[in-house]
């Protein structure tokens, strides 16, 4: 004999339900915005070295990361790459920054309702009645309330002549997204802000387009 369900029951169903959503929503990647300057002639890809805004940053992490990342890009567009401190005509002057801010307190989004009043070891409910409410009542949140941070990632590339220092080609990349996002650490968000920025080169100059 087939036994009926009891409100009880169909709330516990909607309640995993919910969570079980919730769980296998996914959360969509940080956008990247880019802009891009040139002067409307065509690039011949040769001999380039990678090289710093700020002189100080030769060697540091933080600059190899996103020389490798610029790099890399270039070689796919069939630059050559010149190791350390060339004397290359051509030079990708890298600039980046990366700041974090606090975002605000982060309410759970979802509230799932149990049903009013308290209940007793019969099953039934204090006040008489019998059996379980769905409406009303005490609710609680799915997950717990946090502090999120959002991180911000900037990366700009100038393209230019070494011998006379005249700008070819100049790009920026930007970047946000929550700071324990995926993908969010440094290394990979300056290989995603380079392939966005050097992405269908040398791009429409002066508009500022979307990359997901």
């Amino acid at each position: 004999m087939s036994r009926t369900p009891t409100r009880h029951m169909i709330a516990r169903t909607l309640a995993f339900a919910t969570l079980a959503a919730l769980a296998g929503c996914a959360t969509p990647g940080p956008e990247t915005r880019v802009t891009r300057f040139h002067l409307n002639q065509p690039i011949a890809p040769g001999q380039i070295a990678v090289e710093p805004r700020d002189p100080r940053q030769v060697g540091g992490l933080e600059f190899q990361s996103y020389a490798a990342a610029v790099g890399a890009e270039l070689s796919r567009l069939g630059f050559r790459v010149a190791p350390g401190v060339a004397t290359s005509e051509l030079v990708a002057v890298v600039d980046f920054n990366r700041t974090t801010r606090e975002a605000g307190i982060a309410q759970a989004p979802v509230s799932i309702g149990l049903g009013g009043g308290g209940f007793t070891g019969g099953g039934g409910r204090r006040g008489g009645g019998g059996g379980i409410g769905l409406g009303g009542g005490v609710s609680f949140p799915v997950g717990k309330a946090r502090s999120r941070y959002v991180t911000m990632t900037e990366m700009k590339v100038l393209l230019k002549r070494r011998s006379d220092g005249t700008a070819i080609w100049e790009g920026t990349a930007q970047q946000s997204a929550r700071s324990d996002a995926k993908g969010a650490d440094a290394v990979t968000a300056a290989r995603v802000l380079a392939a966005a920025l050097f992405q269908g080169f040398p791009g429409e100059s002066g508009r500022t387009v979307t990359v997901k």
